[in-house]
């Protein structure tokens, strides 16, 4: 029983409120619960420091505001505060490479970080900072003075960059002969029905649903519409489809708003839309695609917001709040996901003239730099908090499958500066060399997955990439390792086209084993669907390119003939849910990386070498052409 005591000559203070005991009870409890809401309100909430401004004095609040911002551009700092723990969001879906409805510098030491992400901040930069009228500036903190931006004003020069280009983007006009002429027209007839079905049907929404000839929006984006077109963008443009391309442009300038609030992936929306807007842009030189990267950019940065400068999968846009994906094993974040930011986000610091995001994945680069690797692989599943592995599952497919590729693409974007991406790739394969690459008894090479030692003889769809990758790094490898790793690149991309020979619709499964006497099929019913997926065209282009043997471009044709077969319906293309049948029933969705991949990968395998030349470009994992950093394209402008 709590006894209230009387201070002499006066009443207790619920006595002189004429209160009775069962009321002085409530009256006690209520005021314990509004005291707990003002102390959680004051130091637990995410965003603390508004609530700091009804109760700490203007000056200790601007001071603690700043010191909280420092933390969190330089998030591998033993100071930074954000020890929020991972929260999973209702109900979203999960990104591409982990689910069938979704996938796929540091400085060279300083100097290479300095010419790709413009003049150095006198600070770090918080994820608070705009981007306005291609100029940095950062918000001030509440009730701080203004900070004055001594830099010098900053203008991307794209003429200069469209001279340094070696080829013409659409290549020269060189003899080719009828046939291949007409295959690649062929193939721009499919992108065109794809395009003009969506339109007709789905403009607006994020993809076509073409058997009930709708649109669908799903949850994976954040409420950001349009994703078809944002991805086809420069499939368009490069297939001098003029007409189309002018009505995607006028949706872009017309319709397309950045002011959404819901749960994004990080991930999806860096590849898709902020990879096809800047892709667009180098092309067209319109303005209004580098405006809508950028401000989009700006609305990823919170995602970064954690202990170890990991970012979280999820990421609300309107808001700036993250966390991980539910299914994410221990609240980690995914390496395919946090590993395939680097080539946006150094070409966002490049037009913008604001290093904070060349400085956030190259921060990736530290903490991945730091920790122990078993085995000299890098396991999928890690930790924005603690930045240690959560789990020791290896996939060169679904999960972990970019962050590879981003390694190795990451040096020919630097124009080969870029010395620590290349020897990060070179000591990453050669590990998956060692402990993942086997050979089935049927002589078929293939890379399975590597759960803490032991092998699962199992290869995704998703990794099929791997054979254009690892043919794309051999073209650059020292003498001793070119050869074996052309050999290897061939074999991998030989073992895709079986998953797709073997199958009766000639397309290939999701995931496909070679154990119980199988090899490159799929043995479970979960795995025996088609999603529209461009990984095997991908590496049929790039050993075109590379070699130009005549098989890849035969295996492309192969696959166009089975997808205007087995996919084209009424109202477009569809996937199919059972590559084992000849009779497949469709999934009436029409994927936007259909027209962002699959379809420009199969135009560029029967095109010259000079169409968007790899002299030239490298493409992200959605396909989208980013160029090489020949030189330095800033130019300072007069004030």
């Amino acid at each position: 029983m709590v006894v209230l005591r009387k201070l002499p000559g006066m009443p207790g203070w619920p006595a002189a409120l004429g209160l009775r005991l069962p009321q002085k009870f409530l009256f006690l409890l209520f005021l314990s619960g509004l005291l707990t809401l003002c102390f959680g309100a004051l130091f637990l909430l995410p965003d603390s420091s508004r609530f700091k401004r009804l109760f700490l004095p203007r000056r200790a609040t601007a001071s603690a505001s700043s010191s909280s911002s420092a933390s969190s551009s330089s998030a591998s700092s033993s100071s930074t505060r954000d020890t929020e723990l991972p929260r999973s969001p209702p109900a979203a879906a999960e990104p591409r490479h982990a689910s069938p409805a979704a996938p796929r510098r540091l400085r060279e030491k300083l100097r290479t970080a300095a010419r790709m992400a413009g003049p150095p901040a006198r600070t770090a930069p918080g994820p608070r900072q705009q981007v306005q009228g291609g100029e940095s500036r950062a918000q001030p903190a509440s009730g701080a003075p203004p900070a004055r931006d001594t830099r010098a004003p900053f203008r991307f020069d794209y003429e200069r960059f469209r001279r340094s280009l070696r080829h013409p983007v659409r290549g020269g006009r060189s003899a080719e002969d009828p046939e291949t002429r007409a295959r690649r027209m062929k193939i721009k007839e499919m992108m065109k029905f794809a395009w003009d079905n969506y339109r007709q049907y789905a403009l607006g929404k994020n993809e076509l649903r073409p058997l009930t000839k709708n649109g669908h929006i799903g949850n994976m984006f954040g409420g950001l519409r349009g994703a078809t077109v944002i991805d086809a963008l420069d499939t368009l443009y490069i297939m001098e489809l003029e007409e189309e391309f002018q009505e995607a442009k006028q949706w872009v300038e017309k319709s397309f708003d950045l002011n959404v609030n819901g749960e994004a992936s990080l991930f999806e929306v860096n590849i898709r839309y902020i990879g096809g807007l800047l892709a667009t842009y180098y092309l067209t030189g319109e303005e209004v695609f580098k405006s809508k990267a950028l401000e989009l950019g700006e609305k990823l940065l919170p995602a970064f917001n954690t202990p170890t400068g990991i970012p979280r999968g999820v990421i609300n846009l309107g808001s700036g709040m993250s966390w991980s994906w539910g299914w994410a094993s221990a609240g980690s974040s995914i390496l395919a996901e946090f590993g395939t930011l680097h080539l946006e986000f150094l070409h966002l610091s490049e037009l913008s003239g604001n290093p904070v995001f060349a400085e956030k994945v190259m921060n990736i680069r530290r903490v991945l730099n730091r920790v122990e690797k078993p085995q000299g692989l890098y396991p999928n599943f890690l930790s924005p908090v603690t930045g240690s592995w959560v789990q020791h599952h290896v996939s060169i497919g679904g999960l972990g499958d970019s962050f590879y590729e981003y390694l190795i693409k990451s040096w020919l974007m630097s124009d080969k500066k870029d010395s620590e991406a290349k020897k990060m790739y070179d000591d990453a394969l050669e590990a998956i060399e060692k402990h993942l690459v086997r050979k089935s008894a049927g002589g078929l090479t293939y890379i399975a997955e590597w759960r803490g030692g032991i092998l699962d003889h199992k290869m995704g769809h998703l990794a099929c990439f791997s054979g254009g990758m690892i043919a794309l790094g051999a073209e650059h490898a020292r003498e001793e390792r070119r050869q074996r790793h052309r050999e290897l690149a061939a074999e991998i991309t030989s073992t895709c086209h079986e998953s797709y020979t073997r199958s009766d619709t000639k397309l290939g499964p999701e995931a496909f084993r070679f154990d119980a006497g199988s090899e490159a099929m799929a043995t479970r019913l979960s795995e025996r669907y088609y999603i529209l997926r461009p990984e095997v065209v991908e590496s049929y282009m790039y050993l075109w390119r590379l070699t130009h043997e005549p098989k890849y471009r035969h295996w492309g044709w192969e696959v166009v003939q089975a997808l205007e077969k087995h996919c084209r319906v009424e109202a477009g293309f569809s996937g199919i849910r059972d590559v084992y049948t000849t009779t497949p029933t469709h999934d009436n969705m029409q994927q936007s990386f259909f027209l962002a991949e699959t379809l420009k990968y199969l135009y560029l395998l029967f095109s010259e070498d000079d169409v968007l030349s790899l002299e030239d470009w490298v493409f992200n994992t959605e396909a989208h052409p980013l160029p090489i950093n020949h030189t330095d394209f800033k130019a300072a402008v007069q004030p």
